[in-house]
């Protein structure tokens, strides 16, 4: 089951190249094997955080403090685009992420971060760009705060800014409810509907049933 989100105000990293994919984020080849869990957040971001020697790239934002720490990261367009491996959120979520805010994301990358108890936020560009732009001028310093109650974002300077949310995916990471499960709550229903639909149109439920 996801880890439920309801307040976060966390060190915000900014990353803000456009059409950041998948394979960025995670490299096939880290998730060839049968126990991948619990050893993807040391290769998240594999190509950008180290050098060929295998030594850190000093120049790359998640090696450096405080942005070591962060819980948020600030994406440029299109962030989670490309291929559809759940192992890219699996492995943001292994080096800490909580939360990623940007204008747009890759869809299936979208929808896997709810999945997995990590909060996608899209606000307009406009609201990405000035976000990044007051972490650089607190230098990291000024924390990001989010509210999924109240949808709200807090930006470094203490601006409220507001986003949208489908309500049912909310509701999953408050509760830190899988689709499967929020499902399961209306097994009641569900249950009455199959019995009334049986009632109904009993043809479709002995179709395909030997006689």
């Amino acid at each position: 089951m996801p880890k439920s989100f309801n307040k976060l105000t966390a060190i915000a990293a900014p990353i803000m190249r456009s059409n950041i994919d998948t394979d960025v984020i995670i490299r096939i080849e880290r998730l060839v094997g049968n126990s991948i869990r619990g050893t993807l957040g040391k290769w998240a971001f594999g190509a950008l955080r180290y050098l060929p020697d295998g030594s850190e790239n000093p120049e790359f934002i998640l090696n450096r403090e405080p942005y070591r720490r962060a819980e948020i990261l600030i994406t440029g367009p299109n962030f989670g685009c490309g291929s559809s491996r759940e192992g890219a959120v699996w492995s943001l979520q292994e080096m800490g992420i909580r939360a990623v805010i940007g204008s747009s994301f890759g869809d299936i990358f979208f929808a896997n971060c709810f999945q997995n108890g990590i909060l996608p936020i899209i606000v307009d560009k406009a609201t990405v760009d000035g976000l990044a732009a007051e972490i650089e001028i607190t230098q990291g310093a000024g924390r990001v705060g989010i509210d999924l109650e109240e949808q709200t974002i807090i930006s470094p300077t203490g601006k409220q800014l507001r986003f949208e949310i489908d309500p049912r995916r909310r509701d999953g990471l408050l509760q830190g409810l899988d689709e499967v499960a929020l499902t399961l709550q209306r097994d009641e229903e569900i249950r009455a509907f199959q019995v009334s639909d049986r009632a109904a149109r009993p043809w479709i439920h002995f179709a395909g049933k030997s006689a």
